[in-house]
């Protein structure tokens, strides 16, 4: 009994790594665990009663819970059995297609995460770079809202900057989930848009199958009670004018709406407009469908570029950030009072019908958006000196007919953000912006006028405003 037992080194060695490993599994992880998802709980709790819209049990549910109940739904089993004996493939092949779909759409919501990091870099990048502005809200309707609605925040698209601007001036509201196409599906990018509640979307998938497994997301958010935000247009305004309506998502969330249920859908028009768009030249570049498409190094080396120039300015004292970015809430679409009004029922309609009527609503929600869109100084000097590309301008003249244009503007009842409610100093800023960026040049006689080679870029700034210069804001929001 007491004969010495003699192990290898390797084995000893091996074996307390082996014991050190199951310490950590079975008494250090499940401790961190279950202090962290205290943690957690604690923010939870405190963020529900400092927020408008309370966050949704499904927004915290485990990704892994949301997947199954999503590959398990009757409506995607049914979509399965349907490619199947329309394909011929395997259902166990198709199932499995399913279920990485499902893990590519579904996020995993971080509350902590949101609310805390998130808050403070998109804070921190938003007013680095803007001088950022809410316009107008319509604060009496908003307040009318039923709390108990699900809200869907819906907005023209200008810049990627729009998913940092809109969710830090409505983090005090409310966690937003927002659609992100596949450009942001790269590492470590993807991780983090997922945990912010983002979910993705392949804009052009011709799959019946994926697209069933996105609907029935979307639905089950929705029905859920999960604030969204969506982007109508589907993509980012080349041009600086508001696009026609996709109605994708729009069909998704209003297809399953009961008029009778107990959860209103509650859609905010949202506009937005800045002083300056980051991609603005690249924007206009995608219009020329015969430019060759940039490389990723030429596309690194502008950026570097972009970033040098920028930091040479600021140590001269001649930066003033990128103006102003502006945003306004208009007045709250409540889906059930538009079908009570139009005596519909999106879930008893045949395709082609639903389409049209989705349609009429889509449109409806793009007439409101452009009605609150701000009109800032950039976009109100830009809109004069290219009314008139050849002429030149004293000071005085070109003051005078941004004046008269905030007047006309005014009249038709929209939004104008004026710096200091001061019509001078927005033209100041206005023009200061244009001219350096050499968009608006200065001759030797001392007048000013546009560039010859900056039209297209003066004419994207212009026409973030051009639908307001059309018809009166009352009348075209209510048309139709």
């Amino acid at each position: 009994m007491d004969a010495t037992v003699t192990l290898p080194v390797w084995l000893v060695v091996l074996a307390l790594v082996l014991a050190l490993l199951g310490l950590i599994d079975r008494v250090l992880t499940p401790s961190v665990r279950w202090l962290l998802r205290r943690r957690v709980d604690r923010v939870i709790a405190d963020l529900n009663q400092k927020l408008t819209l309370e966050l949704p049990p499904f927004k915290l549910t485990k990704r892994s819970v949301l997947i199954d109940r999503l590959c398990y739904d009757p409506q995607v089993a049914a979509a399965i059995d349907a490619e199947s004996a329309a394909t011929g493939e395997p259902r166990q092949v198709l199932a499995a297609r399913v279920e990485r779909d499902a893990r590519e759409i579904v996020p995993s919501f971080n509350a902590y995460l949101y609310f805390r990091l998130g808050y403070a870099l998109a804070r921190r990048i938003a007013q680095l770079l803007y001088r950022v502005r809410v316009g107008f809200a319509d604060e009496a309707a908003l307040a009318r809202v039923d709390p108990r609605s699900t809200v869907v925040f819906v907005m023209n698209h200008r810049s990627n900057m729009d998913y940092v601007l809109v969710a830090y001036l409505t983090l005090e509201r409310t966690a937003l989930s927002y659609a992100v196409g596949e450009w942001a599906r790269v590492w470590p990018l993807e991780q983090l848009i997922r945990a912010m509640g983002a979910y993705f979307v392949r804009r052009n998938s011709n799959s019946p199958l994926y697209r069933r497994v996105l609907e029935r997301y979307v639905a089950m958010a929705t029905a859920e009670g999960v604030t969204q935000a969506v982007f109508p247009e589907g993509g980012l305004s080349r041009d600086g004018l508001l696009r026609p309506p996709k109605l994708g998502l729009i069909d998704y969330i209003a297809k399953g709406f009961d008029p009778q249920g107990t959860r209103d859908i509650v859609f905010i028009p949202v506009g937005l407009n800045y002083d300056r768009v980051l991609e603005d030249r690249s924007l206009l570049l995608g219009l020329d469908k015969a430019q060759p498409r940039r490389g990723p190094l030429a596309a690194l080396g502008t950026t570097l570029h972009f970033a040098a120039r920028n930091l040479w300015q600021m140590l001269r004292g001649r930066w003033y950030r990128f103006g102003y970015a502006c945003v306004n809430f208009g007045t709250p679409v409540s889906l059930r009072a538009w079908c009570g009004a139009r005596r519909v029922d999106f879930r008893l309609m045949e395709k082609d019908i639903r389409f049209a009527e989705v349609q009429r609503l889509a449109d409806k929600l793009m007439r409101e958006i452009g009605a609150v869109v701000p009109v800032l100084p950039v976009s109100l000097v830009a809109s004069v000196v290219l009314h008139e590309p050849q002429r030149r301008f004293s000071l005085l003249e070109l003051q005078g007919a941004v004046v008269r244009l905030m007047e006309r503007l005014e009249a038709n009842g929209a939004h104008l953000y004026l710096p200091r409610h001061d019509q001078d100093y927005a033209f100041e800023t206005g023009l200061r912006m244009l001219t350096l960026r050499h968009l608006v040049t200065r001759d030797a006689d001392g007048l000013l006028g546009a560039a010859p080679a900056e039209l297209a870029l003066l004419g994207y700034y212009a026409n973030a405003i051009a639908h307001l210069l059309q018809q009166p804001v009352a009348e075209r929001a209510h048309a139709g």
